[in-house]
């Protein structure tokens, strides 16, 4: 089947200021200095969409900024890249959705969110057409959509599924509370790309393959959780599961690794690699990103993505079990 776009990125999508190294904020109204400082468009959706771009995929953008100069830079920025924009709306009555994250030593990133446009817009019916023009349908940033997250979301999921374009899925997620609104997108959801600790939120578990199968069990089609430094697991409905260790690297910010894990993920869909293998590439792009200051920053083009995983070493494996590969 020919489409327009390889990989539509919808949702979450923000303005980033970032700078490190960042150990505690200035008493009253003193000033620190920093190493670094730099501007990023971000989000579960933006830095998704973002790698995507930079691999190669005929890739477009999907959410809301508001009319401010914040708005203009994402739009820029995107379009800089390559990325169509011409589904993402100016929202009337919202800001651009914006984050100021403090980068400490470590890599591990504070950030002061000011919710936005990500709450206003929204896909009308006489738009559902052009935007399933696609293979695959990212959705990231479930619980950021305020006017999606009320039904919508889940009906263009539906519609998808029903045109057999591949669905993934990732959450801005925290409670158990949570947990409904994206209960109901599981059935639609071939792939659900929490982190390990969004899992445990909604489940209330603890245990890899019992977060995995909780979600299966709720209608997902397959299961990968971010591990950190601990790599990722997948887990299909079939039984199939396997555990793959972290790239070793030099981290300089975490920021976006979870969302530019979801747009490697895609490349390696596209490209129809094995599904091992896929997650390598969504691996090498989360650890390229953590080498540099913003979201997808280090993450350059596909051959360099695909020299990383040559050149560079993994972690020692957490779990070593590989059950089957479909």
């Amino acid at each position: 089947m020919s489409t327009k776009f390889d990989y539509t990125s919808m949702g979450f999508i923000t303005f980033d200021a970032l700078c490190r190294p960042v150990t505690q904020i200035p008493p009253g109204g003193d000033t620190y200095f920093v190493e670094d400082y730099t501007l990023a468009v971000s989000g579960a959706a933006g830095s998704a969409v973002i790698v995507a771009a930079k691999h190669g995929l005929r890739a477009r953008a999907v959410g809301g900024v508001g009319h401010d100069d914040m708005g203009d830079w994402v739009l820029m920025k995107l379009a800089k890249f390559g990325i169509d924009i011409s589904m993402m709306a100016r929202c009337e009555g919202f800001t651009t959705s914006s984050s100021i994250v403090t980068t400490r030593p470590d890599g591990v990133r504070p950030a002061l969110h000011k919710r936005g446009a990500t709450d206003g817009f929204y896909i009308e019916d006489s738009q559902i057409d052009d935007l399933l023009d696609t293979r695959i349908l990212h959705v990231g940033g479930v619980g950021l959509m305020n006017r999606m997250d009320q039904g919508r979301t889940e009906e263009i999921m539906a519609e998808a599924k029903r045109r057999g374009v591949i669905t993934t899925l990732d959450v801005f997620a925290s409670t158990p509370d949570d947990l409904p609104k994206v209960a109901r997108l599981l059935p639609h959801t071939d792939y659900f790309l929490p982190s390990e600790e969004e899992a445990r939120a909604l489940s209330g578990l603890y245990e890899n393959r019992d977060l995995a199968q909780f979600l299966i069990d709720r209608g997902a089609g397959c299961v990968i959780l971010t591990l950190g430094a601990d790599g990722a697991y997948y887990r299909h409905r079939n039984g199939t599961e396997f555990h793959t260790p972290a790239f070793c690297v030099d981290v300089k910010c975490t920021c976006g690794c979870g969302d530019c894990f979801n747009g490697g993920l895609a490349t390696g869909l596209i490209k129809g690699v094995s599904m091992p293998e896929a997650i390598q590439i969504a691996q090498a792009s989360s650890a390229q990103n953590a080498t540099g200051l913003g979201s997808q920053a280090g993450v350059k083009d596909f051959a360099t993505t695909m020299a990383f995983i040559q050149a560079t070493p993994h972690g020692a494996a957490k779990d070593t079990l590989v059950s089957s590969f479909g």
